[in-house]
């Protein structure tokens, strides 16, 4: 008896002030998105020693009366939810009700505050106690001060970073919450510095220029899209802007910024093939959706969120931001051009002369040059599997799905890019890039067309050998390797056999590309079709491309770009690296000092 007793409301504030205040960044979050749930249209953040010291926050809300104000320091008290069906029909940031208590509990806090109707509220606290509590005449919304973050709980300053981290994450915080929110005016200062200053005008592009920089929001292009669920729009980068980390891919979900994987995946999905391997868009993405659909209710930070119809989301997600991205795909430009390029009649004249075009005799078979390559593995390589080329009459009635310059070729430079002119300039092709783009193309719809009569037989079966639980794995998901054209034939409890391929893969790497696809199932443990097509279209047009140092006629370069123009997505290779780079016509002269 006597064992269990009841916690005195400053004790089991501190506690859930263990949940809730985590490192300043967590105090500036909670009252920042109170201001926004009171309605303001301008909130100042002033911190000193990154809020260790000082947090102080004015808004323009709403406000509170005096009842209100006294309350909203208690424990569980909240204007944002009446009932246990307002839980599933969240539209406001903050809901939990143990904020302020918290705060207050681990600091000295001063409330200054008024809903323009009476008089004005100011009310200061420490470690949860009311020292003083007066009426007088002050301004509609809010103005709180936190001071000494942690001041009855030394312990917990033991665990907070440098200044420069714990700012660091400040930062972070109030740069999305000005990207969710644009037509409020955010000011962030730490002492005498000004580190964001938002217009609040509603314009999501000056906010990723006042964050970013105006050469990153130039950018960065606008999307929408619209299920029978959701509604998403933001802005993303274009491919030739990337970063190292999934930091800058920017989630919200009815005005909340969370954290999502999945969703976050989407939007990498987005970009396959457009970027190189590990690195990562600029993205800012806005769902819309009914609350029911959300469960804010998971984590005390408010942070991770469960979405019911997550598979839809994803695929709208990834759909309207790829498409977006194939709108306005182009080669990357080595310099801004001038409003007014100057250029030259004499410079006009020499480069109107017409892109040498592939000369092809009749009846000719298709994969084939007209002339023979001065290297012979080169023309291999060139030939095997090509896409079809049309005859000389048909090729201006021929083109790409995305612009592509018209082209002069002029030469090779160290057997590895192919440099080619335009009236705007000059241009510089990667030789292996540009065919793996090629190749990938075709291989990736080679791969969707599996079947069973186009088979090659090995001339010795290939053997493979595996553990219990990986064989079970593999029998379970046989029939996903049969869809990219493995048919493995069980040979003993832990050991199949693959007798033949399609005929269409790669010569010479038939057993490596089988046992790679068949490392994917395993590794992966889950079976993506789609997915592992991409790995077989991807692998097998890196493996079959042309490589650096190797140096082609001029026909060989004239047809290689004719198949580039006739690519889907010609200005990156499967690995999302550039395949052409333009240097224009105005950066050249640059160069030269012929224009100053």
């Amino acid at each position: 008896m006597g064992h269990i007793r009841l916690m005195d409301e400053p004790l089991s504030n501190k506690i859930a002030a263990g949940e809730v205040v985590e490192r300043p960044a967590s105090v500036v979050k909670e009252l920042v998105e109170n201001a926004i749930d009171a309605g303001s249209t301008s909130i100042d953040i002033y911190l000193e020693e990154a809020g260790l010291q000082t947090i102080h926050i004015t808004d323009n809300g709403s406000g509170m009366d005096e009842e209100d104000a006294i309350l909203s320091f208690s424990r569980h008290a909240t204007s944002k939810i009446a009932n246990e069906y307002d839980l599933f029909r969240i539209r406001t940031l903050g809901f939990r009700g143990e904020a302020l208590a918290s705060i207050a509990s681990v600091s000295k806090v001063a409330l200054w505050t008024s809903d323009g109707s009476t008089t004005g509220t100011s009310i200061e606290i420490e470690g949860s106690h009311v020292k003083k509590q007066q009426a007088g005449a002050l301004r509609k919304g809010t103005d709180i001060k936190v001071s000494q973050l942690f001041f009855n709980t030394p312990a917990r300053l033991k665990y907070m970073k440098t200044i420069q981290t714990e700012l660091g994450h400040i930062i972070d915080l109030i740069n999305r919450l000005a990207l969710c929110y644009p037509s409020i005016a955010f000011k962030l200062s730490h002492g005498e510095q000004v580190l964001l200053h938002t217009n609040g005008r509603g314009d999501l592009q000056q906010v990723i220029a006042a964050i970013y920089g105006m050469a990153i929001a130039k950018k960065m292009i606008p999307f929408e899209g619209e299920s029978s669920d959701y509604r998403i729009h933001g802005y993303a980068s274009l491919p030739e802007i990337t970063r190292a980390s999934k930091n800058y891919l920017t989630l919200f979900v009815n005005g909340r910024w969370v954290k999502h994987y999945s969703v976050q995946q989407s939007i990498v999905n987005a970009y396959h093939t457009f970027l190189p391997i590990e690195r990562y868009p600029l993205v800012i993405l806005n769902i819309v959706g009914d609350p029911y659909l959300t469960d804010v209710n998971v984590h005390p930070s408010k942070q991770h969120i469960r979405l019911s119809k997550e598979k839809e989301l994803q695929q709208l997600v990834e759909d309207t931001i790829r498409n977006t991205i194939r709108s306005l795909m182009r080669a990357p430009e080595i310099a801004e051009k001038p409003k007014k390029a100057i250029v030259s009649s004499e410079q006009m004249d020499l480069w109107k002369s017409k892109p040498v075009q592939p000369t092809y005799s009749e009846n000719r078979s298709m994969h084939t040059f007209n002339k023979t390559s001065d290297t012979s593995m080169v023309k291999e390589q060139m030939d095997h599997q090509e896409p079809f080329i049309p005859p000389i009459e048909n090729m201006q009635a021929v083109s790409s799905k995305e612009p592509f310059p018209e082209l002069d070729i002029v030469g090779q430079i160290h057997g590895t890019y192919i440099v080619a002119q335009s009236v705007d300039g000059f241009y510089l092709i990667d030789q292996h890039a540009a065919q793996e783009r090629i190749k990938y193309e075709f291989f990736r719809d080679k791969v969707g067309e599996v079947e069973a009569g186009e088979r090659q037989s090995l001339l010795i079966p290939l053997s493979m050998h595996y553990s219990a639980d990986e064989a079970l794995h593999l029998k379970e998901y046989a029939n996903q390797l049969e869809d990219v054209g493995i048919s493995l034939e069980d040979f003993g409890p832990t050991t199949f056999i693959v007798r033949d391929h399609p005929v269409w893969f790669p010569k010479g790497f038939e057993e490596e590309i089988v046992k790679e696809l068949v490392e994917q199932v395993l590794t992966g443990r889950k079976a993506d079709v789609k997915k592992l097509r991409e790995v077989a279209a991807i692998m097998m047009s890196c493996k079959r491309s042309i490589k650096a140092n190797h140096f082609l006629t001029k026909d060989d370069m004239t047809k290689l770009l004719f198949d580039l123009r006739q690519a889907e997505h010609p200005f990156t290779c499967p690995h999302g690296r550039p395949v052409i780079v333009h240097f224009s016509t105005y950066e050249i002269e640059k160069m030269f000092k012929r224009v100053m």
